[in-house]
C-alpha cells in the first residue's frame, strides 16, 4: 500500500538512529534525500541499498508531482533530511501537504531533532514554548523581533555560526541584555557545548570564542 514515511535521521551521532527507522529505510521502494551525498554516507554505514533521489528546497516544487504519481501507483517512499526530522526547517512540508490532499497515507516516525534537547537542557521553562526556526535574514527581521519582544513563552531559534553574534546583538537590542538565554551547538557530537547566561554574557563569550557547528538558541520569554 502506498505511503510516505517521514524518517528522522541523526543530527550528529549515528547511534541515535532508531531500529524502526532502519527497517523502514530498507523496506521502502525509494528514498528522497535532501543531499544524496550526505545521506549516502548514512545509508552506506548501515548497509542500506534502497534507491535514493534528490529532494531539496530548490527542486521540491518540481519533484512533488513525480513522487505523487509513484505513490499513487502503490509505491512506498521515505523522506529524510541531512539531519533531524524532515520539514523542521528542512524540506518536507510541500510533499506532506500534497499527500494529505491526495489521501495518501503519511506516517512520521519519532526521532532526532535539534530543538528538543536544546530546550530541555537549557534550564528555561519548557511547559510552553514557541519554535521560530531561522529568523528572516533581512526583510521582516525587525518586524519579527519587535513582535517577539512581547512573547512570554520560551522561544527557540536556529542560527548559523557566522550570524550568531549579529543575532545575539539583536536579542540584546529587542529583548534586553539581561534576558536569560541558552546556546547549544554541535548537539550529540564530540564537541557538544551549551552556554547559558544573559544575552550580554553569552554574546561576550562567543565574541571571544567564535562558535562553530549547528546552533540552537533558547530564549526566556518576557516576564
Amino acid at each position: 500500500m502506498s505511503k510516505l514515511y517521514l524518517v528522522p535521521t541523526p543530527i550528529g551521532n549515528l547511534e541515535d538512529i532508531t531500529l524502526r527507522a532502519l527497517r523502514i529505510l530498507k523496506e521502502v521502494d525509494f528514498i528522497l534525500a535532501e543531499d544524496t551525498r550526505t545521506s549516502g554516507k548514512l545509508l552506506k554505514h548501515f548497509e542500506i541499498g534502497t534507491q535514493m533521489y534528490s529532494h531539496h528546497m530548490h527542486n521540491e516544487h518540481k519533484s512533488v508531482d513525480g513522487v505523487l504519481n509513484r505513490l499513487k501507483n502503490g509505491e512506498t517512499c521515505a523522506l529524510i533530511s541531512d539531519a533531524g526530522t524532515p520539514a523542521i526547517s528542512d524540506p518536507g512540508f510541500l510533499l506532506t501537504r500534497a499527500c494529505v490532499q491526495q489521501n495518501i497515507d503519511v506516517e512520521c516516525l519519532p526521532g532526532a531533532t535539534a530543538f528538543v534537547p536544546a530546550l530541555v537542557n537549557s534550564g528555561l521553562p519548557n511547559d510552553k514554548f514557541v519554535f521560530e526556526g531561522f529568523l528572516p535574514v533581512k526583510k521582516g527581521r525587525q518586524t519579527r523581533l519587535t513582535l517577539l519582544s512581547e512573547e512570554n513563552r520560551t522561544m527557540i531559534f536556529y542560527e548559523s555560526p557566522h550570524k550568531l553574534l549579529k543575532t545575539l546583538a539583536h536579542f540584546g537590542e529587542y529583548f534586553g541584555e539581561d534576558r536569560q538565554i541558552s546556546v547549544s551547538r554541535e548537539l550529540t557530537k564530540l564537541f557538544e557545548e551549551t552556554k547559558r547566561g544573559t544575552v550580554k554574557e553569552v554574546l561576550s563569550y562567543y565574541t571571544a570564542k567564535p562558535a562553530k557547528g549547528e546552533i540552537v538558541i533558547v530564549v526566556d520569554g518576557k516576564k
